[in-house]
């Protein structure tokens, strides 16, 4: 899967100057500005790899010359001692850029894992498995794509492109039917409307309103299969709300459509992944 780099550079940039400011002092002490160097990143740890493009890309803003060989791509699974690039060039330029490279290869590494792994638990069932909006500041996009990159999808970008009524919206509007006929009287004829819903009640009067996506919030398996058996495939049905590795089954068998788990972002565990400088034999003499 591509990653799309449009825009990508000013935020790298920005990335980039929060780390080296004036100036990476231990490294202009101790490294001459003409050495050269040869690095290989691999992984230590099984996996999913994303945010490749990204890493090349640090590399090349702080020397176009550096040479960056992939070995594989986003998406490919990873072994505990896969190579993933070898980087050469400028020895100054490759340690400055070796600790923003890696953060971004390791959390989104982190991200599409726990996708894929969670992707797979709900699968028999045939339900999919969503994000949220629950995404770290300024990474949004490329959290969403390493969500993809592991094989489960995105719930709405932000709050631009699709409509959710939740708890808060329904009490400022005096209840879920108003809620509804207002987004609906606002939103074009493109526009999908969900609601957030928290017991049985609340579901009859969000199918009645004509919602096209009915969440089931903090629901036990028991609320979510009747709910399921309500709506009868009138609506799209959402589980979310505390769903985890050890949940996310028991939502699953319920019969719901999609399962939104804001672990995907919000509190994922980054894979271990790391840069050495040198020979890239021993360790790694089985990629030659």
């Amino acid at each position: 899967m591509e990653l799309q780099m449009f825009g990508m550079d000013s935020q790298l940039s920005r990335w980039l100057e929060e780390d080296i400011g004036s100036g990476d002092i231990t490294t202009e002490a101790i490294v001459p500005a003409e050495a050269a160097a040869k690095a290989v990143i691999h992984a230590k740890a099984p996996g999913v790899l994303a945010g490749l493009p990204l890493a090349r890309r640090v590399f090349e803003l702080l020397d176009p010359q550096v040479g960056f060989e992939a070995c594989l791509a986003d998406g490919d699974r990873l072994t505990d001692t896969a190579v993933i690039a070898v980087v050469s060039g400028r020895a100054r330029a490759l340690l400055m850029g070796e600790r923003l490279a890696l953060n971004l290869l390791q959390h989104l590494s982190g991200v599409a894992t726990a996708a894929h792994r969670l992707s797979a638990i709900a699968a028999p069932w045939g339900a999919r498995l969503v994000d949220t909006r629950k995404t770290t500041p300024g990474m949004r996009r490329l959290e969403k794509y390493a969500v993809r990159v592991g094989g489960a999808a995105n719930h709405r970008l932000g709050l631009y492109d699709a409509m959710l009524i939740k708890d808060n919206h329904i009490k400022v509007a005096g209840g879920i039917p108003e809620a509804v006929r207002r987004a609906r009287a606002y939103a074009s004829h493109m526009t999908k409307i969900e609601v957030e819903t928290e017991d049985m009640e609340q579901v009859v009067q969000a199918l009645e309103a004509g919602a096209d996506v009915i969440m089931l919030d903090n629901m036990d398996p028991g609320q979510m299969a009747e709910a399921v058996r309500l709506i009868d495939h009138r609506a799209v049905v959402e589980a979310s709300g505390g769903i985890n590795e050890q949940t996310l089954a028991a939502a699953a068998r319920c019969g719901v459509d999609v399962i939104s788990v804001g672990a995907l972002t919000h509190s994922v565990r980054a894979l271990d992944i790391s840069m050495d400088i040198g020979d890239i034999k021993g360790r790694f003499a089985a990629r030659e």
